[in-house]
């Protein structure tokens, strides 16, 4: 059982009405993963819908020659909402940063989200949400320059996990270069080249395992000019 506290803590319910959020308190659980951990594997059968209640996890898939692709990493939010149907899971879910994941029932959820369209609607609209950002990624992977492309990467990660200081912006995560590898799906050194581009450009630093943003409309101009 989940803590209704808890419960209230998650944005995406912030419209759920009371009634509504006691049920899914009683067909929950909360669950501590350390990073690195997985919550599930690509082929795993899941019955459980997984929401992130503090922390972050990397979606990603597997290439031929068994080298990481991440898809997302997510912060907050349904991690797994694509699984309402009855299928095999499609991708991993690693702990990128050691978090509290909220776990609930799959059959008892979507019972739960058919006496509430505002339910469903969260649901809907965080498929949605990934779907958007799925095309702006193939978008983005098209035969552009990887320091272009790794300089549009950043951008997005400064958007979504930016902390504003002074005149920059840092992206409040700890992203090695081995990380941003598994997100171009390229070797390291090709990735260290291009970071090392963008440092010459003036256009970010990195300080201990952050990476700083200096000015992220002149980023936005680099990665935007063919």
């Amino acid at each position: 059982m989940i803590n209704l506290e808890d419960l209230k803590k998650v944005k995406l319910f912030d419209y759920i009405g009371n009634d509504t959020l006691l049920k899914l308190s009683e067909i929950g659980n909360k669950v501590a993963f350390k990073k690195g951990e997985h919550i599930f594997r690509d082929k795993d059968t899941i019955s459980s819908i997984y929401i992130i209640l503090s922390g972050k996890v990397a979606l990603y898939k597997l290439n031929e020659a068994a080298h990481k692709k991440v898809i997302f990493i997510l912060g907050e939010g349904v991690i797994n909402e694509v699984i309402l149907e009855d299928m095999k899971s499609s991708i991993n879910c690693e702990i990128f940063e050691s978090a509290e994941i909220l776990t609930f029932d799959k059959k008892r959820f979507i019972n739960i989200m058919s006496e509430d369209f505002e339910l469903t609607k969260i649901i809907l609209n965080s498929m949605a949400l990934k779907i958007r950002r799925l095309y702006r990624q193939m978008k983005n992977a098209t035969p552009l320059k990887i320091e272009k492309r790794l300089a549009a990467k950043l951008w997005k990660l400064s958007k979504d996990y930016g902390v504003k200081q002074n005149d920059e912006v840092v992206i409040d995560l700890n992203i090695s270069v081995a990380y941003l590898s598994d997100m171009f799906g390229m070797p390291r050194e090709t990735i260290s080249r291009a970071l090392k581009i963008l440092e010459k450009e003036n256009l970010i630093r990195k300080e201990r395992k952050k990476i700083i943003i200096k000015d992220r409309d002149k980023l936005a101009s680099y990665f935007k000019g063919l």
